[in-house]
C-alpha cells in the first residue's frame, strides 16, 4: 500500500473542510508548493491534490500551482476537483500531472470517460465519493440515486484501473475511515481502491493495509499531528 498525503486547495491556498463543507474551512499551512516538498522530503511516495474551487464551480484557477508541484517535485502528483472536459484532462497529463481523478464526468459523460481511457489508460482514476452507500458528485453537493458498489463495477467494467473511495460522513472528522465499506467493494472489484477518509492515526494505516488496498489518503491526520507521514509510509513499505 502507498501512502498519500492530500493539500486541499481553495485560493491557492492549503485547506481541510469537515464532512466536505465549505463553511468549515480551516487554512492549514501557509504555502501549498512548500507543504508538497514537505510531504516529499518525509518519504511520500505520491502526492494527491484536491482543487476545491474546481470541485464546486468547474474553475480552473488553481491548475497553475498544480503543474509548478507537478514539475518541481520528484515524485508523482494526482489531482482531483473539477477536471470536466478531455481538454483540461489533456493540459493537466501532458504538463507533469500523473493521474487525473475524475469524479463528476464520470457519472455524466460515459463518451469522455471511455476517450479517456482509451488515451491514458492507468493515469485516470475515478473518485467515488460517497454517503450512506450513494454516490455524490458537484463537489459533494449534489446526490445521486448511484450505489456505490454497483459504480465501481461499472468503472472498472469500463477499464478504469484505480478508483478513490471517500465516504464523505468521515472527511475530516478523524473518526477512522469506513472500513467495513471498503472491505464490501475490495470483495466486489478487482481494480485498485485507494481509501480516502476519516483516517485518524497508525493503527487505521495498519488496519487498510491489512485489506489489501492500493493506497490510504490522509490529509486532516497530518495537519492535527494524531498521525505521523514518516510513520505511515515507514508501515506501508513494509513487506513489499
Amino acid at each position: 500500500m502507498i501512502i498519500l498525503p492530500a493539500i486541499d486547495i481553495i485560493d491557492g491556498k492549503p485547506v481541510r473542510l469537515y464532512q466536505g463543507d465549505y463553511n468549515k474551512k480551516e487554512i492549514v499551512a501557509d504555502d501549498v508548493f512548500e507543504t508538497a516538498k514537505s510531504f516529499q522530503d518525509i518519504g511520500a511516495e505520491y502526492i494527491h491534490l484536491v482543487d476545491l474551487d474546481g470541485a464546486k464551480s468547474g474553475s480552473n484557477q488553481n491548475h497553475e500551482l498544480v503543474i509548478k508541484i507537478a514539475k518541481e517535485l520528484n515524485i508523482p502528483v494526482e489531482l482531483g476537483g473539477g477536471i470536466r472536459s478531455f481538454e483540461t484532462i489533456r493540459y493537466l497529463l501532458d504538463n507533469g500531472v500523473a493521474r487525473a481523478i475524475l469524479g463528476t464526468i464520470a457519472m455524466e459523460d460515459e463518451e469522455l470517460l471511455k476517450k479517456a481511457i482509451a488515451i491514458y489508460d492507468s493515469k485516470i482514476a475515478v473518485g467515488i465519493d460517497c454517503k450512506d452507500g450513494k454516490v455524490y458528485g458537484r463537489g459533494w453537493l449534489a446526490a445521486s440515486d448511484l450505489d456505490y458498489i454497483e459504480f465501481a463495477k461499472k468503472m472498472e467494467n469500463m477499464g478504469v484501473k484505480n478508483i478513490i473511495v471517500t465516504d464523505i460522513s468521515k472527511d475530516g472528522t478523524l473518526e477512522g475511515p469506513n472500513v467495513e465499506m471498503l472491505k464490501e467493494l475490495k470483495k466486489t472489484v478487482s481494480i485498485d481502491i485507494t481509501a480516502s477518509g476519516g483516517i485518524k492515526d497508525i493503527e487505521n494505516i495498519k488496519e487498510l493495509k491489512s485489506i489489501g488496498l492500493y493506497g490510504a489518503i490522509t490529509g486532516k491526520a497530518i495537519y492535527a499531528k494524531t498521525l505521523s507521514l514518516e510513520k505511515a509510509v515507514e508501515i506501508s513499505k513494509e513487506g513489499r
